[in-house]
């Protein structure tokens, strides 16, 4: 049997992300600041006009100095993501953007309104190193993983969307995130963990959205599940399945050739039990592959 190959560490980078105000925490933005000769309280400005009002355009920010406001741009708030094309459907209440990454690579986000709620989907890396063979994302491989700032900025531009009344039905708040895009989000963990802070810290200093309103999906690598039973941060597990016995996730989700399904949801009952969060578990059904009655059962 060929042996699948799985990707975990991200390519080596000529020229790696520019560092953002979103890669730091509050306590980090203030002391890089002063580092700058900037006074602490500006990045308290800072917080409020990006995770409060959505707004990155450091030329806008009214209440800083002009000649401030340049280095801000340049050490703080460098431009991450720029907006290819937009593709909409569902009469607009889903809207697909393409991002381009300061080193040109491409990445994806989906914005979803409901009546009930409206969740955005993001991509914590370009493409993906799991090599799973019903995926698009995963048979291209792994580009690189994303930053914080990277993740982070997706979820605002998203924030700043339904805040300016963009999609159908007026304004709206963005109440849910899933790390359901492109990317193994515990592929990426410190990146994803810091993101996750920034979405879920109350505002100024963060987003403020629930952290019940955050799902975090995997494909089961076990280390990471383990990991996040610590970090105490009660998001939403998801468990990419897909199948529930070993033979055949072998080759669905090669990852299962590492942790095979049993130490899979072992971990997600631990996290479970020590958040007191239900997780879920995802499949895709695929005719003839994984759509028999027994499997279902086993399930």
């Amino acid at each position: 049997m060929t042996e699948i190959k799985l990707v975990f560490d991200e390519p080596k980078q000529r020229v790696k992300p520019p560092v953002h105000f979103a890669d730091l925490d509050p306590g980090a933005r203030k002391t890089r600041a002063v580092e700058l000769g900037i006074p602490a309280f500006r990045a308290n400005q800072m917080a409020v006009h990006f995770f409060t009002h959505f707004n990155d355009e450091t030329e806008t920010w009214s209440d800083i100095p002009k000649d401030l406001r340049e280095t801000l741009a340049k050490e703080f708030v460098p431009k991450l993501i720029t907006l290819v094309r937009s593709v909409t459907t569902d009469s607009g209440k889903t809207r697909k953007d393409l991002w381009r990454l300061h080193d040109g690579v491409l990445v994806e986000s989906v914005l979803m309104r409901y009546s009930d709620r409206t969740t955005v989907c993001i991509s914590s890396q370009a493409g993906c190193g799991m090599n799973c063979p019903f995926c698009a994302t995963g048979q291209a491989g792994l580009t690189r993983n994303l930053t914080a700032g990277e993740i982070t900025a997706q979820v605002v531009a998203a924030a700043r969307i339904c805040a300016a009344g963009e999609l159908p039905g007026g304004e709206t708040r963005l109440s849910n995130v899933v790390f359901m895009g492109m990317g193994e989000p515990m592929a990426n963990y410190n990146s994803v963990m810091r993101s996750i802070r920034n979405i879920t810290t109350a505002q100024p200093d963060g987003l403020g959205i629930s952290a019940r309103s955050v799902t975090l999906s995997t494909v089961g690598l076990v280390n990471g599940i383990e990991k996040l039973c610590d970090e105490g941060i009660p998001v939403t597990l998801a468990v990419s399945l897909h199948t529930p016995d070993d033979e055949l996730r072998d080759t669905l989700v090669p990852i299962n050739s590492r942790w095979k399904v049993r130490e899979v949801l072992a971990a997600a009952d631990k996290y479970e039990a020590k958040t007191g969060r239900r997780y879920s578990i995802e499949y895709a059904l695929i005719r003839d592959i994984n759509d028999q009655a027994w499997r279902a059962d086993l399930l």
